[in-house]
């Protein structure tokens, strides 16, 4: 199944053109190819791709000269181009002419996945930023905002187990917007109650029984009056408890009896008061690790687990990081009297490669920043933080299934390197940039592994001939 990505294939050769159409429908894209650049040119009149794949030497028209003429009639298509290890130059005057990427001969199928797979997102996202550009409303459910196939998943989880009265955790890393779930559990739920929330990780124990239970007045020194918990400020709405996983072990036992019984018991009085409070929970931890390692009670564990909603990292969640970012741009727009803000190809091509290891907040925060610094009515690169626009993924992998053994992390790094530098023909400052490193830590790694290796020669002593 080609599932709509079709890529065009250039090479006057009929067997390259075979090998690169056979290499791209295993990684499930359809491919169709050319062996003169003239009959591509006609055909990108007449079709749509995904993207192209050309070699550069041709004898009728060259790579570059195709770059030129794509580039014009349409500037949509990513070209990719092939080229030989000796012909780098060439590679860079072909991205100077519209090119998006290059790949070396000979094509490793794994290199030329990462390349394709590139361009076919850098197409998606064109795409997705023209759309954000002519409509203005925001793709949202119950103010949670995306279109991923994993937020899908938890947008059917939401409207499922909203109008019941099961337990729910949410789990997902810092910043996922697990709260912003919890409220929209409660917003479907129809519950006429408040939604009431607290972290669990904010207060020592015996402030945060006395916060969620209550207490009576003379309870304890500083109790001057009673106190209603929030389990009944909560009554007939939901109660979130956020970061469960925080919440002391003393603490515990007494929330699993609440939960049990469906009561309270204020602190210093002598009655039960009977609540009617969803319960949500969140956590940024493993609980089943918690409670392997005793630091979380297995029986609550089950008593809050009856329904688990796992929210995805964003670096996991694709072009809902432009939709989100467009959402966070118009509300810091409009609070900040900004008028109509939007992303440039760009800025959002930066915000979609970076990792997002603060996730959705650290992007609200980015945006935050991006439209008190901008000058203009669309947010450029230079508007976004420092470690966002100098971002770069590592464009080379080692391949799984080249790792035939086990190695240490220093090894495998080792490896690593030295397959870049191969791939750039020797050129360490290539190399150095490629990887990340500056000149200077690529040298003093080089140096150390030559070291290691020396030493591990002399250690080794002088091989021994072979007996007569």
């Amino acid at each position: 199944m080609s599932n709509g990505r079709k890529i065009l294939v250039v090479d006057d050769d009929e067997a390259t053109c075979d090998l690169l159409q056979m290499m791209l429908k295993r990684q499930d894209y359809e491919a169709v190819t050319e062996t003169s650049a003239r009959a591509a040119l006609n055909r990108i009149a007449n079709e749509d791709f995904t993207a192209v794949l050309t070699d550069l030497d041709m004898a009728e028209l060259g790579g570059i000269e195709l770059c030129q003429r794509i580039a014009g009639v349409r500037a949509d298509i990513p070209v990719i181009v092939v080229t030989g290890m000796g012909s780098l130059e060439n590679a860079i005057a072909a991205m100077r002419a519209g090119a998006f990427d290059f790949v070396t001969k000979p094509v490793d199928p794994s290199l030329l996945s990462i390349s394709v797979n590139r361009a076919a997102q850098h197409r998606e996202l064109r795409e997705e930023v023209r759309r954000l550009k002519e409509s203005a409303s925001s793709l949202k459910v119950d103010g949670v905002i995306g279109t991923s196939p994993a937020m899908e998943r938890v947008f059917d989880l939401v409207a499922r187990v909203a109008e019941g009265d099961a337990s729910v955790l949410i789990a997902g890393e810092t910043g996922t917007g697990k709260e912003v779930v919890a409220k929209a559990i409660h917003q479907a739920s129809g519950r006429k109650g408040s939604f009431v929330a607290v972290n669990c990780a904010a207060m020592p124990p015996h402030l945060l029984e006395s916060e969620l239970f209550g207490h009576a007045r003379g309870a304890f020194t500083d109790a001057k009056s009673q106190r209603t918990g929030l389990f009944a400020l909560a009554d007939g709405g939901t109660l979130f408890l956020d970061e469960i996983g925080e919440m002391p072990l003393e603490m515990q036992p007494k929330l699993l009896r609440a939960l049990q019984e469906r009561t309270i018991r204020p602190v210093g009085a002598n009655i039960e008061v009977p609540f009617d409070a969803r319960v949500i929970t969140a956590t940024n931890r493993d609980l089943e690790s918690e409670v392997y390692e005793k630091r979380f009670r297995e029986d609550l564990y089950y008593r809050i687990n009856v329904v688990k909603i796992a929210l995805p990292p964003l670096r996991e969640r694709g072009m809902d990081v432009v939709h989100l970012a467009a959402h966070f741009l118009g509300n810091f727009a409009a609070k900040g009297n900004k008028g109509a803000l939007t992303l440039s190809e760009g800025a959002a091509e930066k915000l979609l490669a970076y990792n997002w290891p603060g996730n959705v907040r650290q992007l609200e925060n980015c945006m935050e920043r991006a439209v008190a610094l901008a000058r203009f009515n669309q947010i450029s690169v230079d508007d976004l933080p420092e470690n966002v626009r100098g971002y770069t993924a590592d464009r080379f992998v080692v391949a799984v299934d080249e790792m035939a053994e086990v190695v240490s992390m220093d090894e495998l790094e080792r490896r690593y390197i030295h397959r870049v530098l191969a791939l750039v023909e020797g050129n360490k400052s290539r190399a150095a940039q490629l990887l990340g490193f500056d000149r200077r830590t690529m040298y003093r790694k080089l140096e150390r592994y030559q070291s290691r290796q020396q030493s591990s020669r002399e250690h080794e002593g002088p091989k021994r001939a072979p007996e007569a």
